[in-house]
């Protein structure tokens, strides 16, 4: 088991018909802790029902949820989820919300400096308040692990340079790769040198690019390890990355080997994408038997 915190956004992802609970960082946290590690969550809402659900369905699954904050200023977030034919979503992120105004204490940064993982991604960045919160929570990390997620227009790009090159772990998505390098006026085709580039510009080992159906991408130490995906029914893709993420964090922090970390990882993630919503359950019996498949 290991320790493990998230910090970042929790939220409500609104759907034409329905809404369910959601954010990267809480997804991340949701499937960790199925896998049984000791997981808590830093983050805020608002002094709302909204917030109030939140913080009592993070209990019911599980989480320590006394490290998320209460805002009495501002309402917890929703975000506007909408799916195009394929499933793929794109999102309406509302500006400011609670989580724009997490604020540091000597509690967060203890809970941190005890981690055997720090996960963190760029959205929580867009705000200065929340933002100085992570840079100082980032100094005392012993391990950080850098989700990138490009939200427009919640990102810049002088942001995104210095907090990959504070992580000790890079994961992005293909699209997310390749807009960054030619922002970085850094233009090939080719995923690999894309890759390199990042690496050695943020001086990181260690990254991840997810490529959709097609699986994913994993460099660590100039070695490259593949997995090129399972076919599924795609229902929706919303939380299928944040899945992937964790679970491939939970297995390497574990010593497994990264083949087998970035084959596991891709079944969680493709198995996700084959539900509704963000965190349906999935057992390891589920997955195993899915590999098999």
């Amino acid at each position: 088991m290991s320790n493990i915190v998230c910090f970042g956004e929790v939220l409500w992802d609104v759907f034409p018909s329905y809404k369910k609970i959601g954010g990267a960082p809480l997804n991340v946290a949701l499937r960790l802790n199925s896998f049984k590690n000791k997981v808590t969550i830093i983050s805020s809402v608002g002094k709302d029902v909204n917030g109030t659900d939140l913080l009592n369905y993070i209990k019911k699954e599980g989480l320590n949820n006394s490290a998320i904050q209460i805002n009495e200023e501002f309402n917890t977030s929703e975000v506007i989820v909408s799916l195009d034919k394929a499933g793929a979503a794109s999102y309406s992120i509302e500006f400011p919300c609670a989580w724009d105004y997490i604020t540091i204490n000597d509690t967060i940064l203890s809970t941190v400096k005890k981690s055997d993982a720090f996960i963190f991604g760029s959205l929580i960045a867009r705000n200065e308040l929340s933002y100085n919160t992570l840079l100082q929570l980032i100094n005392v990390a012993p391990f950080k692990v850098f989700d990138v997620n490009l939200r427009p227009p919640h990102y810049k790009i002088n942001v995104l340079i210095a907090l990959m090159q504070k992580a000790d772990f890079i994961k992005f998505n293909d699209d997310e790769l390749f807009e960054i390098c030619k922002k970085l006026d850094f233009n090939s085709g080719d995923l690999k040198k894309n890759i390199e580039f990042i690496s050695k510009k943020t001086i990181t080992n260690t990254i991840c690019v997810t490529l959709g159906g097609k699986g994913a991408v994993l460099f660590i130490n100039k070695t490259y390890y593949f997995n090129d995906g399972y076919k599924v029914n795609v229902r929706d893709t919303v939380g299928a990355g944040d899945s992937f993420l964790a679970t491939l964090i939970h297995k390497l922090l574990k010593k497994e080997t990264p083949q087998n970390a970035i084959d596991f990882a891709c079944a969680v993630g493709a198995l996700v994408a084959s539900s509704v919503g963000a965190n349906p359950k999935i057992s390891n019996k589920n997955i195993i038997e899915f590999i098999k498949r």
